[in-house]
């Protein structure tokens, strides 16, 4: 049934201008049938283009059964939801229902959204923000969904967001006024009675998470479950399964309160005074954790006395907070919801400062204005491996990157799964006419000073050459900055900075420019599809090991001696290699791709462990001499002018 669905006079062949069969795509689809048929565990590990998203829709659609899919990222949800997924129904002539299901912090909240209309109209309101605020309210009337991703005029970074929708912690739930038309439960109760549900992974282990506390259900019971971009599972699963606290809870607590007492506790000024005093904790003790873009270990700071003397005045804000809310019960919805919330934020705190109990990795990190906390699980094997055991059916997990070398240990072990069937199918793409990999000589030495200096100084006539389309991909904010200042200094090109403004927007203006450098770090590591000549270039600074004093690295790293283990080749070298394939696989996204690729790291040469990298990577022909490099891309764009 798959093979003849696959073929070209089959249902796919039918519906889809120009479909090729591909053997590795129909090996996929079979084994995940025979999974879905069996309730079994299968990891797939699929090449790009081998055409992984249909080779797992097919047999999910013709199975008949409750499906939930989840991918690594909201790009990707919708991308599934809105063009992938009606595609398949459309060829297989499915019957059944579909639903897009988001977190709640994705949908508007009528209640928050009227409360926040009332409080604008002080003086001190920000007319940009009105303006953007007025623009929801119009949507809202027109929206089916709530969905504010598709809300054209709200920028996807705007302030406002977390003021119009609603957290776990503050939603009135029933008591709500706007309960009937609430856009979540409306989600919730379509992806209930649909057949096939698209989530992503954060959604998927919130609600793991929920349940294992007994409390709610946001994602329906299924038989199968499949998640792309699986690789990122481990890492998520950890923050769900652990604990955090930040100052944006204890802020948004504090404008709720400041909200309710302008509404409707007007007699209540100690509701002010008592806002402000839980604002000025959370900044107080956002200031002595230093400085922005620092992830540290929270054991030791807590020993701190600045650190601890913030953290008791922030302790004695909570109670004051507790105490003056407890005096309001019953007069607003809003200021009862303000206390069970300051009752949580204050379990939070206790927990996350009570750093002897092991098995957790306790660290914090900072932005600019706020500060988290977090305890996170060593493994969360146990805790995953349990909650396969309880909803039972088939689990399929699949991704571009999961095997070290074709060893697919390091990711199963992390979650604790034991599938009956793991295998890895190569890219269809023909990589040894379509790329070329370059490890320079004369590298400086990773961390040496300088080293950004002498990698501008190295590799701008390369870019320039080629006309910029170009990414170079870092593996720390500090030497983004550091190169893009002096690649600005340098080029004549456009040179485009992550986090000058939204992903989404920098990689337009990237792909209208054509002509442009773009100088990024961790978001544009994985997920980015820039098909064509726009793109014909990516560098990596350097190997993507994690730093050394990353808290969290650290912990499992000590977690791994303890248990016997290797640190290194358990922990830390299995995951800077995925990390290398996600920032490589950028390069190649078409048949008709070609391009270089630059790796400004002498270990690949060097190391033992270099071998492991250069066998895990795609079969990309290898040289040491960038001037190959530059007649190589100078060879494309003659191509590309005639």
């Amino acid at each position: 049934m798959i093979a003849k669905t696959f073929s070209q006079q089959g249902a796919l062949g039918q519906a889809i201008p120009g479909f090729q069969p591909r053997q590795a795509q129909i090996d996929m689809a079979q084994a995940i049938e025979k999974a879905i048929r069996t309730d079994g565990q299968v990891v797939v590990e699929a090449g790009t283009g081998t055409g992984k998203t249909f080779a797992y829709l097919v047999p999910a659609l013709l199975s008949g059964k409750k499906i939930i899919i989840s991918t690594g990222s909201k790009n990707l949800q919708e991308q599934l939801y809105h063009r992938d997924l009606p595609l398949m129904v459309n060829a297989l002539g499915f019957l059944g229902k579909t639903a897009l299901l988001k977190g709640r912090s994705n949908y508007l909240c009528l209640d928050r959204l009227s409360r926040q209309m009332i409080e604008s109209h002080t003086n001190e309101s920000d007319p940009t923000l009105l303006s953007q605020l007025v623009k929801v309210r119009s949507w809202s009337s027109e929206t089916k969904t709530g969905d504010l991703g598709e809300c054209d005029s709200l920028p996807e970074d705007s302030l406002i967001i977390p003021s119009i929708t609603s957290t776990n912690d503050n939603c009135l739930g029933k008591e709500c006024p706007s309960y009937q038309d609430c856009f979540v439960s409306k989600a919730r109760r379509k992806a209930m009675d649909a057949d096939v549900v698209v989530v992503n992974h954060h959604l998927f282990l919130a609600d793991l998470a929920i349940k294992e506390t007994g409390f709610g259900e946001l994602i329906p019971e299924a038989d199968v479950f499949i998640f792309d971009e699986a690789h990122q599972l481990p890492d998520i699963a950890s923050q769900y399964f652990g604990q955090s606290l930040s100052s944006r809870q204890i802020q948004e607590l504090a404008k709720d309160i400041e909200i309710g007492y302008r509404t409707e506790a007007k007699d209540m000024r100690q509701l002010q005074k008592m806002a402000e005093k839980l604002q000025n904790s959370a900044m107080d003790l956002r200031i002595v954790l230093g400085e922005p873009g620092y992830r540290g270990n929270w054991r030791d700071a807590i020993v701190s006395p600045s650190v601890s003397r913030e953290v008791e005045r922030l302790k004695e804000s909570l109670d004051f907070a507790i105490e003056v809310l407890k005096m309001a019960l019953g007069r607003s919805q809003l200021l009862d919801t303000a206390y069970e919330r300051a009752c949580l934020i204050k379990a939070r705190l206790e927990r996350v400062c009570d750093v002897s109990i092991t098995g957790y990795s306790y660290w914090f990190d900072t932005t600019p204005r706020h500060f988290s906390l977090h305890i996170t699980p060593l493994s969360v094997a146990d805790k995953f491996h349990e909650q396969i055991e309880i909803k039972q059916g088939a689990w399929i997990f699949t991704s571009a990157t999961l095997a070290v070398n074709d060893d697919f240990s390091h990711f199963t072990q992390r979650l604790g799964i034991k599938p009956k069937a793991q295998f890895s199918l190569p890219s269809p793409f023909d990589y040894e006419h379509q790329a070329k990999l370059c490890v320079p000589r004369y590298l400086p030495e990773p961390n040496s000073p300088g080293l950004a200096d002498k990698l501008v100084r190295m590799l701008a006539p390369v870019i320039e050459e080629n006309r910029g389309r170009c990414f170079f991909l870092c593996t720390s904010h500090s030497m983004m900055r550091d190169l893009g200042e002096k690649f600005r200094e340098r080029l004549t090109l456009p040179v485009l900075m992550q986090g000058e403004t939204s992903k989404q927007k920098t990689l337009a203006e990237f792909l209208e420019l054509g002509n442009a450098l773009l100088v990024a770090t961790g978001a544009f590591w994985e997920g980015i599809d820039v098909r064509g000549d726009t793109l014909s270039c990516v560098i990596i600074d350097k190997l993507p090991f994690t730093a050394p004093d990353d808290p969290l690295l650290k912990a499992r790293i000590e977690d791994c001696r303890l248990r016997g283990g290797d640190p290194f080749a358990q922990v830390q070298l299995p995951e800077a290699v995925i990390t290398l394939k996600q920032g490589v696989g950028r390069l190649i996204r078409d048949k008709k791709d070609r391009g270089a690729l630059i790796i400004c790291d002498n270990r690949l040469v060097t190391r033992d462990y270099g071998g492991i990298f250069l066998a895990s990577l795609p079969p990309i022909p290898r040289t040491r001499d960038l001037q190959v490099i530059s007649d190589f891309l100078r060879t494309l764009s003659e191509t590309e002018t005639n």
